[in-house]
């Protein structure tokens, strides 16, 4: 390859490289594989390695992937947040140990595994965790401080701690949360995250804590940034001073020889499977600090350490049949059920086939061999068709629900096929767990299985029948006694007071979220109001679209809906009308924070109290906040309101106002 075919061909890497690295670092949705991305990344480096004069400022071999982003507040990094280096044989990670041992006598090296999840700097003064902030471009990342206070495994305080240490840490979303939030997006006809680390990265940069709140995130933290009144010598002594003063860290171990170091990365690879998160590789660093000065840093990777990535492993199997499923929405999702093979460290024998495009596309047929693998370690998928079995049949969608036998449509626009009966079995129980949820009718105590219970009973088959239980059928399911079934009707009972958005969020509208259904009920404020509203008035409301309007405009046309309604009024569920937003008041224009424990009232209770007065609440503090409501104990809230010169006011300022 002369210079001139090179240029062009680091050029269109480049690009390719740049394009797809903002999907996964801003926008957390990538389009490829992190193993089709690193070889990408692995031919231009070579490419540049041949014909250094083709190396730029801005090459993705050159700068860590991220960016600073747009959404936070930007946080300079006193203490850059490296990326690393990758290996991809046995021969590139002796390559690593050779480069060391031409500058260091006798290295002793860290092995640990690596995380994939999204990089966090976590700092604390006197003990207190007083800042958070993403790696973005390794200089300048965002602050999420309100969404890292959510993550229960992270230390807020810390006892015998230093004046000041900053501490990293790769933010993650566990094997079982992920599988749990997967199943409810699929239940809901929502499009489900690709991996969990897309999954936390994406919960993370959440501009509502509330929402990351609800997605269980945990972390790991490996490596102390800088700690003031405290001397470290070893990445080992830093590893086990950061689990003395409590932070979640990862096994370890140590070694002077690369031989073993590749053996642990085995060891590593064997046991992935055992983990409560997942993990694309291991790390290899070198243990002496002082080492680490001498060895020093590129442009871009420290030199004193190495990532090892494990390929994405694709295993072959026959695909013996395949199911529908029928969710929540009506849609018929094929389930390829397959002989079963033993995949990243767990048995598998069951993977989405999508939808009868996927099928159609892919050429797939049953009793054919077809190429697996688990996507992002975790959900497993069907890449390709390896070959045409003997006696393979195509697989023909069926024209009529499984469950009920109602004719199934396919809307233009849409992949999925559907079924167009709301009273479909099949979708009952996943329209009861979404109706009795915490965001909607929040019926505490009635969870999938006890729901279960009472549909196998014959005790209810809509949403009407549970506001007929009664205390003695319930007391007589397994596991379910006279105490029990009190609570849950009293819990039914308190729920027919709900606010009226909730209840338009638990009918299940296609297209309509939580939010969606307070807009909604903000704008037409009562049901009777949005069974008269056109599609017109409706795609009118700010936020709403085309399909969004149709929807409901469609939902609420519907016999069924009205008779549901009704019936749901006489069984006593108030539906009642939201109080218009307020347009004058004490505060009409002006944008509150509130941090710290107020002396006599919650949050909450104050947040109310400001939209009541025609005020709005933030969860973060920016140079268009007007007050910041402080309480005791008030954090990094406080901190940046003043250096900002944003009116701090106290409760009882804030009550004066008020009168």
């Amino acid at each position: 390859m002369n210079i001139e075919e090179a240029k062009l061909k680091v050029q269109e890497l480049t690009k390719e490289l740049n394009y797809h690295n903002d999907r996964y670092y801003n926008h957390d949705d990538p389009l490829i594989s992190d193993y089709e991305y690193d070889a990408m990344l692995r031919d231009l480096e070579n490419l540049e390695a041949e014909f250094p004069d083709l190396i730029t400022a801005d090459s993705p071999t050159q700068k860590v992937g991220g960016s600073k982003g747009e959404k936070f507040s930007p946080v300079v990094h006193s203490v850059p947040m490296e990326s690393l280096h990758d290996s991809f044989s046995a021969d590139e990670i002796r390559d690593f140990d050779r480069k060391v041992r031409e500058v260091i006598d006798k290295p002793v090296y860290v092995v640990e595994p690596k995380f994939d999840g999204l990089s966090v700097s976590c700092e604390y003064r006197n003990g207190v965790f007083v800042r958070g902030s993403t790696r973005g471009d390794g200089a300048t990342g965002e602050d999420v401080t309100d969404n890292l206070m959510t993550i229960k495994s992270l230390p807020k305080r810390l006892k015998n701690a230093p004046s000041f240490l900053e501490v990293r840490g790769e933010v993650y979303m566990s094997v079982a949360t992920f599988e749990r939030i997967v199943a409810e997006q699929e239940n809901n006809g929502e499009k489900p995250f690709k991996n969990p680390r897309n999954a936390a990265a994406g919960s993370l940069r959440q501009k509502d804590a509330k929402i990351t709140a609800k997605r269980d995130l945990d972390i790991f933290v490996f490596n102390i940034q800088q700690v003031d009144g405290f001397e470290i010598t070893t990445h080992v002594q830093s590893l086990n001073y950061l689990t003395e003063l409590g932070f979640p860290t990862a096994f370890y171990r140590s070694y002077d020889n690369v031989d073993d170091v590749l053996k642990e990365i085995d060891y590593i690879d064997e046991h992935r499977g055992d983990l409560p998160c997942d993990i694309d590789g291991a790390v290899v660093k070198v243990n002496s600090l002082a080492d680490r000065e001498i060895l020093g840093s590129t442009a871009k990777f420290p030199r004193w350490a190495e990532a090892y990535k494990y390929p994405p492993e694709e295993k072959e199997t026959e695909l013996l049949d395949i199911e529908i499923n029928v969710g929540r929405t009506g849609a018929l999702t094929p389930v390829g059920i397959f002989k079963p093979v033993l995949l990243a460290g767990t048995t598998v024998s069951r993977a989405t086939l999508h939808n009868e495009d996927f099928i159609r596309d892919k050429g797939i047929n049953i009793g054919d061999t077809v190429l697996i693998r688990k996507a992002g370690e975790i959900i497993p998928e069907v890449l390709s068709l390896v070959r045409h079995g003997a006696s393979a049949e195509p697989y023909t969608f069926p024209e009529y629900c499984p469950s009920c036998g109602s004719k199934v449509v396919r809307e233009e626009g849409e992949a999925a096929l559907r079924c167009t009966n709301t009273d479909c079995p099949a979708q009952l129980l996943r329209h009861l767990i979404h109706f009795v949820s915490r965001d909607a009718m929040d019926i505490d105590g009635l969870g999938p299985a006890l729901l279960e219970q009472l549909l196998n009973a014959g005790l209810i088959k809509t949403f009407t029948d549970l506001y007929q239980l009664k205390a003695e059928e319930i007391a007589n399911l397994e596991r379910m006694g006279e105490k029990s079934a009190d609570n849950l009707i009293r819990s039914i009972e308190k729920s027919k007071d709900a606010e009226i958005y909730r209840l338009v969020y638990a009918l299940g509208i296609r297209h309509i979220g939580e939010k969606a259904a307070k807009l909604l009920c903000e704008h037409f404020l009562s049901i009777d109001k949005l069974f008269e509203a056109s599609e017109e008035e409706i795609a009118a409301i700010d936020g709403f679209g085309a399909i969004m309007a149709q929807s409901v405009y469609d939902y609420f046309h519907l016999e069924g809906t009205k008779h549901l309604i009704e019936e749901l009024k006489e069984l006593g569920v108030k539906m009642t009308p939201l109080q218009p937003k307020v347009k004058e008041g004490s505060f009409i224009g002006k944008t509150f924070v509130l941090t710290g424990t107020l002396p006599t009232m919650s949050r909450k209770e104050a947040s109310l109290l400001i939209e009541q007065n025609g005020g709005k609440t933030s969860s973060s503090v920016s140079k268009k906040t007007d007050y910041v409501l402080a309480g005791e104990d008030a954090g990094s809230k406080l901190t940046k309101a003043q250096s900002l010169g944003i009116t701090i006011i106290s409760e009882a300022e804030f009550l004066e106002m008020i009168q």
